[in-house]
């Protein structure tokens, strides 16, 4: 249910996130009850580093989306945030785009009797994720990835601070 419900407020309010020069990382609702937390990542489409003026912009055109939705009106408590430097993996893109990084997998389905991995991402297809771990390479289904999120390491750190990748 909560899944169908955060791609509805995906989709409503994408567009009007990306016209004000942020793009839209992940919707997700937590907790559960009348007011759950809704919670909304984005960051700003020219790379710079999301400002609390960017989340509060950000805020208040949500706001007016959901509140203007009989079915999402007064349901949740907004949080809008970055999504970090260890952020969560969401789209193909965001693993082309982080190549070389270390990320941590969780899959819908054990794979080789496990659902959870770590590894460098080394490869990255239209379908498939190949990920450099301890055991080996191994290429995992980009639709059987449950969540998945950049690791804090040195290197991620310095790609950061040199501007390299923005969070």
């Amino acid at each position: 249910m909560s899944k169908a419900v955060e791609n509805k407020i995906a989709a409503l309010i994408a567009d009007d996130i990306g016209a004000a020069g942020y793009e839209l990382v992940r919707v997700q609702i937590m907790g559960g009850g009348k007011y759950a937390a809704l919670q909304i990542m984005a960051e700003r489409k020219d790379g710079v580093g999301m400002t609390v003026e960017d989340c509060a912009t950000i805020s208040s055109g949500v706001s007016e989306k959901l509140e203007a939705d009989a079915e999402l009106a007064d349901r949740f408590d907004l949080e809008v945030s970055s999504p970090g430097i260890d952020r969560p993996l969401v789209k193909i893109a965001d693993y082309a785009r982080f190549q070389g990084h270390v990320a941590k997998i969780e899959l819908s389905a054990p794979r080789e009797g496990q659902k959870r991995f770590q590894g460098a991402i080394v490869g990255v297809s239209d379908e498939e994720i190949e990920f450099g771990t301890e055991k080996g390479a191994i290429r995992v289904p980009f639709g059987a990835i449950e969540r998945a999120k950049l690791v804090l390491t040195d290197a991620l750190l310095k790609a950061a601070a040199s501007g390299k990748v923005s969070h």
